[in-house]
């Protein structure tokens, strides 16, 4: 392979214990959303000033290994003159892109989704690693209801995630390869252990087809929960959910499982991080983060769109990024929320 000892540097880069991944990469109307909710507008200089805030917190490179970036956030710039991924960089975190282009209806298979973006994203890859990028993310969701996701739907998605996966590593990228079964709904934790195991068996089937080396690649999955409308579990119930599907389904070889928020509280996303990590402290994987709005919410919410409260957001962030840490190493507990 091409970009072998690369990929293998970056992994080494992103993969360490007690460190992971910072989602920043909302789409637009998503980072509207975010906005309007603190009464900030999402024009480009306030998304740029938030994703500065975000590089420059200092001592963040402590507890995240890798950011995951927006395109229009590779070519601004911090509030410090660097390139926000050479301000990121500059703490030893690891610049990523998100390239998928969103979701559509599945043709003939009501219900099912699938991700837009394959057409020319090998091109687009290389202008990305031109600007700093060093692995990518792509997503694909999976609804639960009566009828979906359908065999069909799960395979059709499998397929997509393998083929970007297989294009990112032909071009020197690590890619991030993530299959959220979502938590809307009112099923139960066994409902979605059940379609979680069958997704992950679908994807890691179409990597092995496509060639893709699972040592070169991060998982991002869900965690193992109910759905929003039925009762809440317990961390230690979902860390058993969780675990014993990924057991049965995730490769030794993957080097790192960091796991997706998915609509979890700041609170809860850590709270169940910890439990993973308690109960399988010798899993074969690390068992991390790719929160986005889990680590981001407090800092938003201290922020406000303001420059003079960059400081207390940042001190936000830090806080929600040192319990993350402790979360991966299971040493927390649910008193340090009040220090």
């Amino acid at each position: 392979m091409k970009y072998l000892t690369e990929l293998e540097t970056t992994i080494n880069d992103m993969v360490q214990k007690g460190r992971g991944v910072l989602a920043a990469d909302e789409s637009s109307p998503t980072i509207a959303s975010r906005f309007n909710a603190i009464d900030v507008e999402s024009t480009e200089e306030n998304r740029r000033a938030w994703r500065s805030l975000l590089v420059t917190t200092a001592g963040l490179g402590n507890y995240i290994s890798g950011i995951i970036l927006f395109e229009e956030t590779l070519g601004q710039h911090a509030d410090d003159g660097n390139t926000i991924p050479a301000a990121a960089w500059a703490q030893k975190i690891v610049p990523g892109i998100k390239v998928d282009k969103g979701k559509i209806p599945l043709a003939l298979s009501p219900g099912d989704l699938i991700t837009q973006g394959l057409d020319g994203l090998a091109e687009r890859l290389r202008g990305y690693k031109q600007q700093g990028a060093r692995f990518a993310k792509w997503r694909e969701v999976y609804a639960i209801d009566k009828q979906v996701p359908t065999r069909h739907g799960i395979e059709a998605n499998a397929e997509m995630l393998a083929r970007y996966a297989a294009v990112c590593q032909e071009e020197g990228l690590v890619p991030i390869v993530e299959p959220e079964v979502l938590m809307g709904g009112d099923h139960d934790i066994e409902r979605h252990a059940k379609i979680t195991e069958a997704v992950q068996h679908a994807v890691f089937d179409a990597l092995l087809r496509h060639h893709v080396i699972p040592e070169l690649m991060i998982l991002k999955p869900n965690m193992v929960l109910p759905g929003k409308d039925c009762r809440r579990a317990e961390p230690n119930e979902v860390a058993t959910a969780t675990l014993k599907v990924l057991n049965r389904s995730v490769p030794a070889a993957v080097p790192s499982i960091n796991f997706l928020s998915g609509g979890q509280s700041p609170e809860e996303a850590t709270a169940n991080l910890n439990a993973l990590n308690q109960q399988a402290p010798d899993a074969p994987w690390h068992l991390s983060i790719s929160y986005g709005r889990a680590l981001q919410k407090t800092a938003l919410q201290a922020w406000l769109g303001k420059a003079a409260n960059v400081p207390t957001a940042q001190q936000a962030l830090l806080k929600r990024a040192r319990l993350n840490h402790l979360a991966m190493l299971g040493e927390y507990n649910d008193a340090l929320e009040n220090e």
